[in-house]
């Protein structure tokens, strides 16, 4: 147990998230086994597990701009009396909800919020700390404590255009976000070197995923592991897609890659990703050639598709299944042309099953993807993954570049000279 709680901590730190040894997990076992010896939060965990049943607990203060944007959203959730931070993200909407805010590190404040949610923000003096637990594994856990990091930031990137397109923004919040711009990252750059396709046999498909999955995680893509990923080729002559299974670990796909027969003739699907319908439509759609599907939540990609000037539009709320208004993004210098499209996850009446394929088939040239509203990015790879990679990273770069367009011309900021707006 103690490896596997120092893997999920480890995981963390790895990822930015927290700073090394900034998060402690612990798990039931014979007794309770903690990811490290003599940490000094451990009585108060103690406490927390009594007061729970629960099998798991990780307690961490998230690193840079993380710790930042937690700090202030929840600032604002204890000032505004209501105690909860909602972002509007696809992760939270279907398994977070919302997230409790707590103050102080006290027992008795996190245990009562435990009991409500998954996962809580502590404002502890000026700094934020996220309590969250596993009721199986310490996997889940780390896996509350990543989406609530991820959800974060896109509720406050988020907000700050809401707040300037609705002129709530005051001295002191633009300050705020000035501090917390200078905190971000750079993007990277450099495009890792994928194998090779078209593969020929479902041992190469597969080493080829296993690959594109670990990095993708790697370069901060999508949140804790969440996304998905596919390839189609033929396998004793029947056409198959190659897909990750729903809960699986993009950067450990090794068992989690079910072959799904596109006429039908067997049951993987039933293990398959969540989205396996929506990447079955694409690859039957009409004209379409591409092997491959990547799907990541790069963080701006996110961000960005939830902003809307149309602040009196009677869909508000409804947004993610209701959209009707059409939106793409487009830059005739890189080649790119992403439409946004509203769409749950699963095969609902509102799923995205109903609207991604359309969305991607549509598109054309050698970037094709389509951003769901709230939820991420997908894209089409011709022969392998280097060109859906190569796509990923693009449009979120793109889409970085444009967030802090808008922001200054809403006022708001400063953005690198000689950028102008090339979305519509």
């Amino acid at each position: 147990m103690i490896p596997l709680l120092a893997k999920y901590a480890a995981k963390l730190a790895a990822t930015g998230l927290v700073a090394p040894d900034d998060a402690l997990l612990a798990a039931l076992d014979d007794e309770l086994a903690w990811s490290r010896a003599g940490d000094v939060r451990q009585p108060l965990m103690q406490e927390i597990f009594a007061g729970l049943n629960i099998s798991a607990l990780l307690l961490a203060r998230p690193a840079g701009v993380y710790q930042a944007v937690m700090a202030e959203l929840a600032r604002q959730a204890l000032a505004d009396g209501a105690g909860i931070i909602t972002p509007g993200d696809c992760e939270t909407r279907t398994f977070l909800h919302d997230l409790p805010v707590v103050q102080g590190l006290q027992a008795e404040g996190v245990i009562q919020a435990l009991r409500r949610r998954k996962g809580c923000v502590i404002l502890h003096g000026d700094e934020a700390f996220v309590a969250a637990f596993g009721t199986v594994s310490p996997e889940q856990a780390y896996v509350t404590m990543s989406s609530m990091c991820f959800a974060c930031f896109v509720a406050y990137f988020a907000q700050h255009l809401r707040d300037l397109r609705s002129g709530r923004m005051t001295p002191e919040r633009r300050a705020e976000f000035a501090r917390i711009k200078a905190l971000l990252p750079p993007d990277r750059s450099d495009v890792p070197d994928l194998a090779p396709g078209p593969f020929a046999s479902e041992d190469a498909a597969r080493a080829a995923m296993i690959q594109a999955g670990r990095r993708t995680v790697e370069y901060g893509l999508v949140d804790s592991y969440f996304g998905n990923i596919s390839y189609r080729l033929p396998v004793n002559g029947v056409q198959t897609i190659l897909i990750s299974q729903t809960g699986s670990s993009l950067d450990e796909l090794g068992p989690c890659i079910d072959p799904c027969r596109m006429d039908g003739g067997n049951c993987a699907a039933i293990t398959a990703s969540s989205e396996y319908s929506a990447h079955k439509a694409v690859y039957e759609g009409e004209g379409v050639r591409s092997r491959a599907i990547l799907h990541g939540h790069p963080r701006f990609s996110v961000i960005v598709s939830l902003d809307c000037p149309r602040l009196d539009c009677p869909n508000l709320g409804e947004c993610h299944r209701a959209c009707d208004t059409p939106r793409c993004f487009t830059d005739a210098a890189s080649g790119l042309s992403v439409p946004i499209v509203p769409g749950e996850v699963g095969t609902g009446p509102f799923g995205l099953c109903n609207t991604l394929p359309q969305a991607l088939t549509a598109t054309s040239g050698e970037k094709r993807g389509a951003i769901v509203y709230g939820h991420g990015l997908f894209t089409l790879g011709e022969a392998d993954f280097r060109d859906a990679f190569a796509t990923l990273m693009d449009v979120e770069r793109f889409c970085r570049e444009e967030y802090f367009r808008r922001v200054k011309r809403l006022g708001g900021g400063r953005t690198p000279a000689g950028e102008d707006s090339r979305a519509r």
